[in-house]
């Protein structure tokens, strides 16, 4: 088996001893009124991105903390060499900055007394310094037990069960072989497979944590009184052979791989286990990028069926297939083309060492194809509605 830590990657040491292996100047509104601001001051300077949204306003409670946590949590993540922050007023956004401050550079700008076009001279000017900086940096060596990675699958069908998902699950049992942090999420997705996961957690109480998380997600759906045939699992997942929930879970956990599970982590909880991390997300592909992304993770593995074209601002995504017609017909978004595992013209463990083999050359600075697609897709998740 091709080891990732055998195979060194030059990253970006920040502040806080993170590594990144991308080195954005990120401009972040802190609500949906600063986003034209933004917006406006990283269209002014190469290599810095803007991450626009819509909420921020009359957000409360846990929903607002989530938000905060989802911000800061972007701020903080080690793909980001420094951070802008604007608020249409200076209290949340200094709030969200304090916590990524000590991390790397940060700026808070705010609209109220100064106006749009203030505001985006400031941030403007600031975020050309700190590309300046940023683009000085070298790179150094590090190896897997340096990073955070995160999986996903999405437009799931019959292939990502038999091929893509068993071959990610190769890959996630040598990365966490060799002392990498993985997480992985999707909810509503475990139905009919979430005894498999309960079982594969390492302390009891961690299971029962993860039980609670589980059932509070179908206690929601049972007080709808709502009928999720064409939601879970999605059309795509029935056009392509997967009829129910059950069926669906059950390809889905495989590309958990097979280590236990060192800790089970609800929506505002930092990863602080090294190891296979349960993360409690929403099954929406760009909700739950951005929710991993905040809590650390600097590259995804994200398999697909159907063809999910999902990608991130600041956090390269790896697409996987084995359906060779999807391999075909979107092959510009597509990394890893696993077809031949169904075909069995290469095993399990080969596949596997595929998918390694291009993570290598992900975090060595090879764009993926959501990258060099502009599939910038952020989502931070909203718990319920603005007071």
């Amino acid at each position: 088996m091709v080891s990732l830590a055998r195979l060194e990657f030059l990253g970006y040491e920040r502040e806080d001893g993170g590594v990144g292996v991308r080195n954005h100047v990120a401009i972040i509104p802190v609500d949906d009124l600063s986003n034209a601001a933004a917006v406006s001051a990283s269209s002014m300077i190469n290599g810095a991105i803007a991450i626009p949204h819509p909420y921020g306003r009359l957000q409360f409670g846990e929903d607002l903390s989530l938000l905060f946590h989802t911000l800061s949590g972007l701020g903080r993540n080690p793909n980001i060499a420094a951070a802008i922050f604007i608020g249409i007023e200076p209290s949340w956004a200094n709030r969200i900055a304090d916590q990524v401050s000590g991390s790397k550079p940060v700026e808070v700008v705010s609209i109220e007394g100064s106006g749009d076009l203030k505001t985006v001279e400031r941030a403007a000017r600031k975020a050309k310094e700190f590309v300046q900086t940023a683009s000085s940096m070298a790179r150094r060596s590090f190896d897997a037990s340096s990073i955070t990675l995160s999986i996903k699958c999405g437009e799931s069908d019959t292939t990502s069960g038999l091929a893509a998902n068993p071959a990610l699950g190769v890959a996630v049992d040598e990365l966490i072989e060799e002392g990498a942090t993985v997480l992985f999420g999707e909810t509503s997705e475990l139905t009919g497979a979430e005894n498999l996961i309960a079982s594969r957690f390492e302390n009891q109480d961690d299971r029962e944590k993860f039980y609670r998380m589980f059932n509070r997600y179908t206690s929601v759906i049972k007080a709808q009184g709502v009928d999720l045939r064409g939601s879970q699992p999605t059309e795509g997942n029935i056009t392509g052979g997967l009829s129910t929930i059950e069926e669906k879970a059950l390809g889905n956990v495989q590309k958990t791989g097979s280590k236990k599970i060192v800790d089970a982590l609800d929506y505002l909880d930092e990863v602080k286990k090294r190891g296979l991390n349960f993360v409690n997300t929403s099954s929406a592909a760009a909700e739950a990028l951005t929710l991993f992304n905040a809590k650390g993770s600097v590259l995804h593995f994200f398999t697909t069926g159907q063809g999910n074209v999902v990608g991130h601002p600041t956090m390269p995504v790896i697409k996987i297939t084995a359906n060779p017609k999807t391999a075909s017909l979107m092959s510009e978004h597509i990394d890893v083309d696993l077809s031949a595992l169904l075909s069995l013209e290469v095993t399990l463990e080969e596949a596997g060492n595929a998918i390694l083999d291009e993570a290598r050359r992900v975090l060595n600075g090879k764009m993926t194809a959501s990258e060099v697609l502009k599939h910038v897709e952020f989502a931070p998740t909203k718990l319920y509605e603005s007071a």
